[in-house]
Protein backbone atom coordinates (compact mmCIF):
# COMPACT_ATOMS: atom_id res chain seq x y z
CA UNK A 1 0.00 0.00 0.00
CA UNK A 2 1.24 3.46 -0.81
CA UNK A 3 2.11 5.36 2.41
CA UNK A 4 -0.04 8.79 1.06
CA UNK A 5 -3.01 5.92 0.95
CA UNK A 6 -3.17 5.19 4.04
CA UNK A 7 -5.10 8.48 5.54
CA UNK A 8 -6.54 8.96 2.45
CA UNK A 9 -10.54 9.52 3.40
CA UNK A 10 -12.31 8.35 0.38
CA UNK A 11 -15.82 6.68 1.66
CA UNK A 12 -15.83 8.25 5.39
CA UNK A 13 -19.03 9.96 7.02
CA UNK A 14 -18.08 13.43 7.52
CA UNK A 15 -17.59 12.85 11.35
CA UNK A 16 -15.58 9.67 10.54
CA UNK A 17 -13.41 11.36 8.32
CA UNK A 18 -12.82 13.80 11.00
CA UNK A 19 -11.73 11.46 13.52
CA UNK A 20 -9.26 10.42 10.70
CA UNK A 21 -7.77 13.46 10.27
CA UNK A 22 -7.08 13.96 14.36
CA UNK A 23 -6.06 10.41 14.48
CA UNK A 24 -3.06 11.20 11.78
CA UNK A 25 -2.74 14.86 13.18
CA UNK A 26 -2.60 13.50 16.71
CA UNK A 27 -4.96 15.95 17.76
CA UNK A 28 -5.56 14.53 20.89
CA UNK A 29 -8.57 16.99 22.02
CA UNK A 30 -10.22 16.60 19.04
CA UNK A 31 -10.21 12.90 19.37
CA UNK A 32 -11.84 12.86 22.56
CA UNK A 33 -14.50 15.22 21.49
CA UNK A 34 -15.81 13.15 18.65
CA UNK A 35 -15.37 9.99 21.02
CA UNK A 36 -17.93 11.84 22.93
CA UNK A 37 -20.11 12.40 20.23
CA UNK A 38 -19.72 8.49 19.39
CA UNK A 39 -18.27 8.04 16.67
CA UNK A 40 -18.20 5.14 14.65
CA UNK A 41 -14.33 4.04 15.87
CA UNK A 42 -14.51 1.20 13.63
CA UNK A 43 -15.04 3.80 10.40
CA UNK A 44 -12.67 2.45 7.58
CA UNK A 45 -11.25 4.33 4.41
CA UNK A 46 -11.01 2.09 1.11
CA UNK A 47 -8.05 0.73 1.69
CA UNK A 48 -9.54 -0.58 5.00
CA UNK A 49 -7.44 1.75 7.41
CA UNK A 50 -9.11 2.99 10.45
CA UNK A 51 -8.27 5.10 12.87
CA UNK A 52 -6.50 3.18 15.42
CA UNK A 53 -4.14 1.56 12.66
CA UNK A 54 -3.83 5.38 11.77
CA UNK A 55 -2.20 6.05 15.11
CA UNK A 56 -0.01 3.29 14.97
CA UNK A 57 0.98 3.78 11.57
CA UNK A 58 2.00 7.67 12.65
CA UNK A 59 3.22 6.67 15.89
CA UNK A 60 0.95 8.38 18.21
CA UNK A 61 1.12 6.48 21.12
CA UNK A 62 -1.76 9.04 22.71
CA UNK A 63 -4.34 8.25 20.61
CA UNK A 64 -3.67 4.78 20.46
CA UNK A 65 -4.10 4.52 23.96
CA UNK A 66 -7.20 6.58 24.03
CA UNK A 67 -8.99 4.68 20.97
CA UNK A 68 -7.99 1.49 22.91
CA UNK A 69 -9.71 2.76 26.36
CA UNK A 70 -12.76 3.75 24.49
CA UNK A 71 -13.45 0.52 22.78
CA UNK A 72 -11.59 0.44 19.89
CA UNK A 73 -10.82 -3.23 18.48
CA UNK A 74 -7.54 -3.71 18.71
CA UNK A 75 -7.48 -7.37 16.56
CA UNK A 76 -8.12 -5.26 13.38
CA UNK A 77 -6.28 -5.67 9.71
CA UNK A 78 -6.44 -3.30 6.45
CA UNK A 79 -7.28 -4.60 3.29
CA UNK A 80 -3.37 -5.63 2.97
CA UNK A 81 -3.73 -7.74 6.17
CA UNK A 82 -1.60 -5.41 8.27
CA UNK A 83 -2.60 -5.14 11.70
CA UNK A 84 -1.12 -2.82 14.65
CA UNK A 85 2.00 -4.01 15.18
CA UNK A 86 2.29 -4.43 11.71
CA UNK A 87 2.00 -1.16 11.31
CA UNK A 88 4.22 0.29 14.29
CA UNK A 89 6.87 -1.97 12.73
CA UNK A 90 7.42 -0.53 8.96
CA UNK A 91 7.12 2.76 10.31
CA UNK A 92 9.60 2.07 13.46
CA UNK A 93 7.74 3.14 16.52
CA UNK A 94 9.26 1.24 19.28
CA UNK A 95 6.99 3.06 21.68
CA UNK A 96 3.80 1.85 20.08
CA UNK A 97 5.51 -1.30 19.41
CA UNK A 98 6.27 -1.84 22.98
CA UNK A 99 3.00 -0.51 23.94
CA UNK A 100 0.74 -3.42 21.67
CA UNK A 101 2.90 -5.94 23.01
CA UNK A 102 2.97 -5.28 26.98
CA UNK A 103 -0.31 -3.75 27.25
CA UNK A 104 -2.56 -5.74 24.63
CA UNK A 105 -4.07 -9.16 25.16
CA UNK A 106 -3.45 -11.98 22.67
CA UNK A 107 -1.49 -9.89 20.14
CA UNK A 108 0.18 -12.61 17.66
CA UNK A 109 3.77 -11.20 17.33
CA UNK A 110 4.08 -13.70 14.11
CA UNK A 111 0.69 -12.58 11.92
CA UNK A 112 1.47 -12.54 8.35
CA UNK A 113 -0.67 -9.98 6.34
CA UNK A 114 -1.18 -11.31 2.95
CA UNK A 115 1.90 -11.76 1.25
CA UNK A 116 3.16 -13.70 3.97
CA UNK A 117 4.92 -11.22 5.99
CA UNK A 118 4.89 -10.69 9.56
CA UNK A 119 5.71 -7.34 11.46
CA UNK A 120 9.70 -8.26 11.54
CA UNK A 121 9.71 -8.81 7.71
CA UNK A 122 7.77 -5.04 7.61
CA UNK A 123 9.96 -3.84 10.26
CA UNK A 124 13.32 -5.22 7.68
CA UNK A 125 12.07 -4.38 4.54
CA UNK A 126 11.40 -0.46 5.54
CA UNK A 127 14.64 -0.13 7.19
CA UNK A 128 13.75 -0.04 10.85
CA UNK A 129 16.41 -1.10 12.76
CA UNK A 130 15.07 -0.57 16.03
CA UNK A 131 11.91 -1.74 15.46
CA UNK A 132 14.06 -5.07 14.08
CA UNK A 133 15.43 -5.41 17.19
CA UNK A 134 12.39 -4.51 18.92
CA UNK A 135 10.57 -7.53 17.71
CA UNK A 136 13.69 -10.30 18.25
CA UNK A 137 14.13 -9.36 21.58
CA UNK A 138 10.64 -10.07 21.97
CA UNK A 139 10.97 -13.71 20.53
CA UNK A 140 9.86 -12.92 17.01
CA UNK A 141 10.93 -15.73 14.68
CA UNK A 142 13.14 -14.48 12.03
CA UNK A 143 13.13 -17.17 9.60
CA UNK A 144 10.03 -17.49 9.02
CA UNK A 145 9.76 -16.89 5.01
CA UNK A 146 6.87 -14.75 3.13
CA UNK A 147 4.30 -16.31 0.45
CA UNK A 148 7.15 -15.86 -2.21
CA UNK A 149 9.83 -17.79 -0.11
CA UNK A 150 11.64 -14.30 1.19
CA UNK A 151 13.12 -14.39 4.23
CA UNK A 152 14.07 -11.08 5.66
CA UNK A 153 17.81 -11.21 4.63
CA UNK A 154 16.36 -11.39 0.60
CA UNK A 155 13.61 -7.72 1.70
CA UNK A 156 16.82 -6.11 3.21
CA UNK A 157 19.04 -7.03 0.69
CA UNK A 158 16.82 -5.96 -2.05
CA UNK A 159 16.06 -3.08 -0.56
CA UNK A 160 19.35 -2.14 0.30
CA UNK A 161 19.04 -1.68 4.11
CA UNK A 162 22.52 -2.15 4.75
CA UNK A 163 22.49 -1.75 8.57
CA UNK A 164 19.45 -4.18 9.10
CA UNK A 165 21.22 -6.78 6.85
CA UNK A 166 24.60 -6.61 9.04
CA UNK A 167 22.28 -7.21 12.29
CA UNK A 168 20.46 -9.83 9.99
CA UNK A 169 23.80 -11.84 9.08
CA UNK A 170 25.14 -11.45 13.10
CA UNK A 171 21.97 -13.13 14.03
CA UNK A 172 22.87 -16.11 11.80
CA UNK A 173 20.77 -16.10 9.10
CA UNK A 174 21.20 -18.70 6.66
CA UNK A 175 23.12 -17.00 4.07
CA UNK A 176 22.07 -19.45 0.98
CA UNK A 177 18.14 -19.91 1.95
CA UNK A 178 16.90 -18.97 -1.35
CA UNK A 179 13.09 -17.99 -2.12
CA UNK A 180 10.81 -19.52 -4.65
CA UNK A 181 12.37 -18.17 -7.49
CA UNK A 182 15.94 -19.63 -6.19
CA UNK A 183 17.20 -16.21 -5.32
CA UNK A 184 19.48 -15.90 -2.66
CA UNK A 185 19.83 -12.99 -0.59
CA UNK A 186 23.06 -12.09 -2.53
CA UNK A 187 20.92 -12.61 -5.95
CA UNK A 188 18.11 -9.58 -4.12
CA UNK A 189 21.57 -7.44 -3.35
CA UNK A 190 22.54 -7.80 -6.80
CA UNK A 191 18.92 -7.41 -8.70
CA UNK A 192 18.67 -3.98 -6.55
CA UNK A 193 22.25 -2.45 -7.77
CA UNK A 194 23.40 -2.51 -4.14
CA UNK A 195 27.19 -2.63 -4.01
CA UNK A 196 27.09 -2.63 -0.62
CA UNK A 197 25.12 -5.18 0.37
CA UNK A 198 26.55 -7.22 -2.04
CA UNK A 199 30.20 -7.17 -0.54
CA UNK A 200 28.74 -7.47 3.08
CA UNK A 201 26.93 -10.95 1.74
CA UNK A 202 29.94 -11.75 0.37
CA UNK A 203 32.39 -10.63 3.39
CA UNK A 204 29.69 -12.84 5.48
CA UNK A 205 30.50 -16.00 2.96
CA UNK A 206 27.30 -15.87 0.36
CA UNK A 207 27.79 -18.24 -2.65
CA UNK A 208 28.72 -16.06 -5.46
CA UNK A 209 27.85 -18.21 -7.98
CA UNK A 210 24.32 -20.09 -6.59
CA UNK A 211 22.01 -20.35 -9.32
CA UNK A 212 17.86 -19.74 -9.78
CA UNK A 213 15.44 -21.48 -10.33
CA UNK A 214 16.37 -20.01 -14.41
CA UNK A 215 19.93 -21.03 -13.53
CA UNK A 216 20.88 -17.59 -13.74
CA UNK A 217 24.04 -16.26 -11.16
CA UNK A 218 24.18 -13.40 -9.01
CA UNK A 219 26.24 -11.78 -12.41
CA UNK A 220 23.67 -12.73 -14.26
CA UNK A 221 21.02 -10.72 -12.17
CA UNK A 222 24.12 -7.75 -12.05
CA UNK A 223 23.89 -7.40 -15.59
CA UNK A 224 20.34 -7.27 -16.00
CA UNK A 225 20.16 -4.91 -13.46
CA UNK A 226 20.50 -1.56 -15.22
CA UNK A 227 17.64 -2.81 -17.60
CA UNK A 228 15.06 -0.46 -18.50
CA UNK A 229 12.48 -2.63 -16.32
CA UNK A 230 14.67 -1.67 -13.14
CA UNK A 231 14.90 1.98 -14.40
CA UNK A 232 10.45 1.67 -14.49
CA UNK A 233 10.79 0.00 -10.87
CA UNK A 234 13.03 2.53 -9.54
CA UNK A 235 10.27 5.04 -10.74
CA UNK A 236 7.55 3.10 -9.53
CA UNK A 237 9.12 3.01 -6.21
CA UNK A 238 8.91 6.96 -6.56
CA UNK A 239 12.57 7.46 -7.47
CA UNK A 240 13.00 11.50 -8.59
CA UNK A 241 13.93 11.89 -12.78
CA UNK A 242 14.13 15.44 -12.50
CA UNK A 243 18.09 16.76 -13.59
CA UNK A 244 20.43 16.36 -11.03
CA UNK A 245 24.75 17.02 -12.04
CA UNK A 246 25.72 16.96 -15.26
CA UNK A 247 22.12 16.52 -16.66
CA UNK A 248 20.81 12.96 -15.56
CA UNK A 249 18.63 11.98 -12.88
CA UNK A 250 18.88 10.52 -9.55
CA UNK A 251 17.76 7.18 -11.11
CA UNK A 252 20.19 7.40 -13.90
CA UNK A 253 22.98 8.34 -11.20
CA UNK A 254 22.15 5.53 -9.33
CA UNK A 255 22.21 2.76 -11.90
CA UNK A 256 25.38 4.30 -13.63
CA UNK A 257 27.54 5.08 -10.57
CA UNK A 258 26.28 1.41 -9.27
CA UNK A 259 25.85 -0.75 -11.76
CA UNK A 260 29.90 -1.16 -12.48
CA UNK A 261 30.95 -0.99 -9.56
CA UNK A 262 28.53 -4.05 -9.09
CA UNK A 263 29.14 -6.00 -11.58
CA UNK A 264 33.24 -5.52 -10.91
CA UNK A 265 32.49 -7.20 -7.15
CA UNK A 266 31.27 -9.87 -8.70
CA UNK A 267 33.90 -10.73 -11.09
CA UNK A 268 36.89 -10.24 -8.32
CA UNK A 269 34.70 -12.35 -6.10
CA UNK A 270 35.20 -14.73 -8.38
CA UNK A 271 31.90 -15.32 -10.18
CA UNK A 272 31.77 -17.82 -13.30
CA UNK A 273 31.80 -15.40 -16.30
CA UNK A 274 30.85 -18.28 -18.62
CA UNK A 275 27.38 -19.56 -16.26
CA UNK A 276 24.85 -20.42 -18.28
CA UNK A 277 20.90 -19.71 -18.02
CA UNK A 278 18.23 -21.68 -18.69
CA UNK A 279 18.35 -20.07 -22.31
CA UNK A 280 22.33 -20.96 -22.43
CA UNK A 281 23.22 -16.99 -22.27
CA UNK A 282 26.04 -16.18 -20.22
CA UNK A 283 26.22 -12.82 -18.70
CA UNK A 284 28.09 -11.58 -21.66
CA UNK A 285 25.12 -12.59 -24.26
CA UNK A 286 22.53 -11.26 -21.72
CA UNK A 287 25.01 -7.67 -21.81
CA UNK A 288 24.99 -7.96 -25.46
CA UNK A 289 21.08 -8.13 -25.89
CA UNK A 290 20.56 -5.23 -23.49
CA UNK A 291 23.56 -2.98 -24.97
CA UNK A 292 25.66 -2.77 -21.74
CA UNK A 293 28.57 -1.66 -23.25
CA UNK A 294 30.41 -0.60 -19.92
CA UNK A 295 29.74 -4.03 -18.43
CA UNK A 296 30.39 -5.91 -21.63
CA UNK A 297 34.08 -4.37 -21.45
CA UNK A 298 34.30 -5.43 -17.99
CA UNK A 299 33.65 -8.63 -19.16
CA UNK A 300 35.73 -8.95 -21.89
CA UNK A 301 38.49 -7.43 -19.97
CA UNK A 302 37.94 -10.67 -17.21
CA UNK A 303 38.39 -13.06 -20.27
CA UNK A 304 35.18 -14.73 -21.19
CA UNK A 305 34.59 -17.54 -23.54
CA UNK A 306 33.49 -16.24 -26.71
CA UNK A 307 32.39 -19.13 -28.59
CA UNK A 308 29.80 -20.34 -26.37
CA UNK A 309 26.20 -20.24 -28.29
CA UNK A 310 22.97 -19.67 -26.35
CA UNK A 311 19.93 -21.99 -27.50
CA UNK A 312 19.22 -19.87 -30.58
CA UNK A 313 23.11 -21.51 -31.44
CA UNK A 314 23.93 -17.79 -30.95
CA UNK A 315 27.37 -16.32 -29.77
CA UNK A 316 27.41 -12.70 -28.10
CA UNK A 317 28.80 -11.72 -30.95
CA UNK A 318 26.10 -12.52 -32.97
CA UNK A 319 23.51 -11.47 -30.66
CA UNK A 320 25.29 -7.87 -30.47
CA UNK A 321 25.25 -8.12 -34.45
CA UNK A 322 21.45 -9.13 -34.71
CA UNK A 323 20.20 -6.19 -32.40
CA UNK A 324 22.47 -3.78 -34.30
CA UNK A 325 25.10 -2.78 -31.83
CA UNK A 326 28.08 -1.66 -33.37
CA UNK A 327 30.12 -0.49 -30.91
CA UNK A 328 29.12 -3.89 -29.27
CA UNK A 329 30.59 -6.13 -32.07
CA UNK A 330 33.28 -3.96 -32.94
CA UNK A 331 34.65 -4.68 -28.93
CA UNK A 332 34.17 -8.42 -29.07
CA UNK A 333 35.82 -8.56 -32.19
CA UNK A 334 39.13 -6.61 -30.38
CA UNK A 335 38.62 -8.83 -27.76
CA UNK A 336 38.56 -12.20 -29.68
CA UNK A 337 41.27 -11.14 -31.73
CA UNK A 338 43.22 -10.16 -28.69
CA UNK A 339 42.53 -13.29 -26.83
CA UNK A 340 44.21 -15.37 -30.10
CA UNK A 341 46.98 -13.19 -30.35
CA UNK A 342 47.50 -13.69 -26.26
CA UNK A 343 46.66 -17.02 -26.71
CA UNK A 344 50.27 -17.60 -29.22
CA UNK A 345 52.34 -15.70 -26.77
CA UNK A 346 52.14 -17.22 -23.53
CA UNK A 347 54.73 -15.52 -22.02
CA UNK A 348 53.41 -12.20 -22.31
CA UNK A 349 53.08 -10.15 -19.08
CA UNK A 350 52.58 -6.73 -20.23
CA UNK A 351 50.94 -4.62 -17.50
CA UNK A 352 48.91 -3.43 -20.12
CA UNK A 353 47.75 -7.11 -20.59
CA UNK A 354 43.99 -8.45 -19.07
CA UNK A 355 44.64 -7.70 -15.45
CA UNK A 356 45.86 -4.31 -15.98
CA UNK A 357 43.17 -1.42 -15.95
CA UNK A 358 44.10 0.32 -18.40
CA UNK A 359 43.21 -2.40 -21.48
CA UNK A 360 40.44 -1.09 -22.50
CA UNK A 361 38.29 -2.61 -26.55
CA UNK A 362 36.40 0.76 -26.58
CA UNK A 363 36.90 3.37 -29.70
CA UNK A 364 40.02 5.78 -29.01
CA UNK A 365 38.92 8.92 -28.81
CA UNK A 366 42.38 10.75 -28.19
CA UNK A 367 43.31 13.91 -30.20
CA UNK A 368 46.63 12.25 -30.84
CA UNK A 369 45.00 9.66 -32.49
CA UNK A 370 42.41 11.74 -34.46
CA UNK A 371 45.40 11.47 -37.59
CA UNK A 372 45.73 8.25 -37.38
CA UNK A 373 42.11 7.72 -37.46
CA UNK A 374 41.75 9.90 -41.36
CA UNK A 375 44.75 8.51 -42.69
CA UNK A 376 42.86 5.40 -41.86
CA UNK A 377 39.17 6.39 -43.25
CA UNK A 378 40.69 8.00 -46.28
CA UNK A 379 41.92 4.36 -47.16
CA UNK A 380 39.01 2.75 -46.58
CA UNK A 381 36.81 5.61 -48.12
CA UNK A 382 38.60 6.86 -51.02
CA UNK A 383 41.45 3.99 -51.71
CA UNK A 384 40.24 0.35 -51.16
CA UNK A 385 38.10 -1.31 -53.76
CA UNK A 386 34.88 -2.78 -52.25
CA UNK A 387 35.85 -6.36 -51.21
CA UNK A 388 39.57 -5.02 -50.80
CA UNK A 389 38.95 -4.39 -47.03
CA UNK A 390 37.62 -8.27 -46.75
CA UNK A 391 40.76 -9.73 -48.61
CA UNK A 392 42.74 -7.14 -46.32
CA UNK A 393 40.34 -8.88 -43.23
CA UNK A 394 41.21 -12.20 -43.65
CA UNK A 395 45.09 -11.92 -44.42
CA UNK A 396 45.15 -10.46 -41.06
CA UNK A 397 43.35 -13.40 -39.47
CA UNK A 398 39.81 -12.18 -39.06
CA UNK A 399 37.38 -14.91 -38.59
CA UNK A 400 34.06 -15.42 -41.16
CA UNK A 401 31.90 -14.43 -38.06
CA UNK A 402 33.94 -11.28 -37.65
CA UNK A 403 33.34 -10.29 -40.90
CA UNK A 404 29.81 -11.15 -41.09
CA UNK A 405 28.95 -9.39 -37.63
CA UNK A 406 30.32 -6.38 -39.29
CA UNK A 407 28.15 -6.95 -42.41
CA UNK A 408 25.00 -7.14 -41.18
CA UNK A 409 25.40 -3.14 -39.84
CA UNK A 410 25.58 -0.78 -42.67
CA UNK A 411 23.52 -1.64 -46.00
CA UNK A 412 23.93 0.42 -49.73
CA UNK A 413 26.39 0.51 -52.30
CA UNK A 414 28.96 2.52 -50.64
CA UNK A 415 28.95 0.25 -47.31
CA UNK A 416 32.15 -1.18 -47.72
CA UNK A 417 33.93 2.25 -46.80
CA UNK A 418 32.27 1.87 -43.64
CA UNK A 419 33.14 -1.72 -42.90
CA UNK A 420 36.52 -1.17 -43.91
CA UNK A 421 36.99 1.96 -41.92
CA UNK A 422 36.13 -0.63 -38.50
CA UNK A 423 38.28 -3.14 -39.72
CA UNK A 424 41.20 -0.90 -40.00
CA UNK A 425 40.28 0.62 -36.96
CA UNK A 426 39.79 -2.86 -35.08
CA UNK A 427 43.12 -4.45 -37.12
CA UNK A 428 44.74 -1.11 -35.35
CA UNK A 429 43.70 -2.50 -31.79
CA UNK A 430 45.89 -5.67 -31.88
CA UNK A 431 48.93 -3.95 -33.72
CA UNK A 432 48.95 -1.44 -30.79
CA UNK A 433 48.14 -3.84 -28.78
CA UNK A 434 51.04 -6.32 -29.79
CA UNK A 435 53.28 -3.57 -29.89
CA UNK A 436 53.89 -3.89 -33.37
CA UNK A 437 54.95 -0.76 -36.12
CA UNK A 438 51.48 0.18 -37.76
CA UNK A 439 53.21 1.30 -40.95
CA UNK A 440 54.91 -1.74 -41.64
CA UNK A 441 52.13 -3.87 -41.01
CA UNK A 442 49.88 -1.96 -43.32
CA UNK A 443 52.21 -2.06 -46.31
CA UNK A 444 52.72 -5.65 -45.75
CA UNK A 445 48.59 -6.07 -46.25
CA UNK A 446 48.13 -3.93 -49.09
CA UNK A 447 51.34 -5.63 -50.85
CA UNK A 448 49.86 -8.82 -49.78
CA UNK A 449 46.48 -8.26 -51.53
CA UNK A 450 47.99 -7.27 -54.47
CA UNK A 451 48.18 -3.38 -54.15
CA UNK A 452 51.59 -2.39 -53.71
CA UNK A 453 50.94 0.75 -55.67
CA UNK A 454 48.67 1.74 -52.97
CA UNK A 455 51.44 0.71 -49.96
CA UNK A 456 54.09 2.67 -51.88
CA UNK A 457 51.71 5.73 -52.21
CA UNK A 458 50.59 5.61 -48.40
CA UNK A 459 53.65 5.03 -47.09
CA UNK A 460 55.12 7.92 -48.54
CA UNK A 461 52.48 10.45 -47.19
CA UNK A 462 51.89 9.23 -44.35
CA UNK A 463 54.41 6.51 -43.08
CA UNK A 464 55.25 9.19 -39.58
CA UNK A 465 51.64 9.27 -39.31
CA UNK A 466 50.98 5.42 -38.97
CA UNK A 467 54.58 4.93 -37.23
CA UNK A 468 52.40 4.70 -33.41
CA UNK A 469 54.17 4.41 -30.34
CA UNK A 470 53.20 1.09 -28.53
CA UNK A 471 50.53 2.42 -26.47
CA UNK A 472 48.65 0.40 -22.83
CA UNK A 473 45.30 2.03 -24.23
CA UNK A 474 43.55 0.49 -27.35
CA UNK A 475 41.22 1.49 -29.74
Amino acid sequence: MEEELAWKTDGLLPLERQLHEAARRNHVRRITELIGRRVNLRARNHFGMNALLLSAWFGHLQILQILVNSGAKIHCENKDGLTLLHCAALKGHVPVLAFIMEDLEDVALDHADKLGRTAFHRAVEHGQLGALDFLVGSGCDHSVKDKEGNMALHLAAGQGHLAVLQRLVDIGLDLEEQNVEGLTALHAAAEGIHPDCVQLLLGAGSSVNALTQKKQSCLHYAVLGGSEDMVRALLHAGASTSVADHGASPVHLAVRHNFPILVQLLIDAGSDLDATDNRQQTPLHLAAEHTRQDIAEMLLIAGVNLNLRDKQGKTALAVAARSNHINLVDMIIKADRFYRWEKDHLSYRDPCGPSGKSLTFKQDHRQEMQQLRSVLWRLASRYLRPHEWKKLAYHWEFTEAHVYAMEQQWTGTKSYQEHGHRMLLIWLHGVIMAGENSSKALFEGLVAIGRRDLAESIRKKASDDLSAPRRCTAM
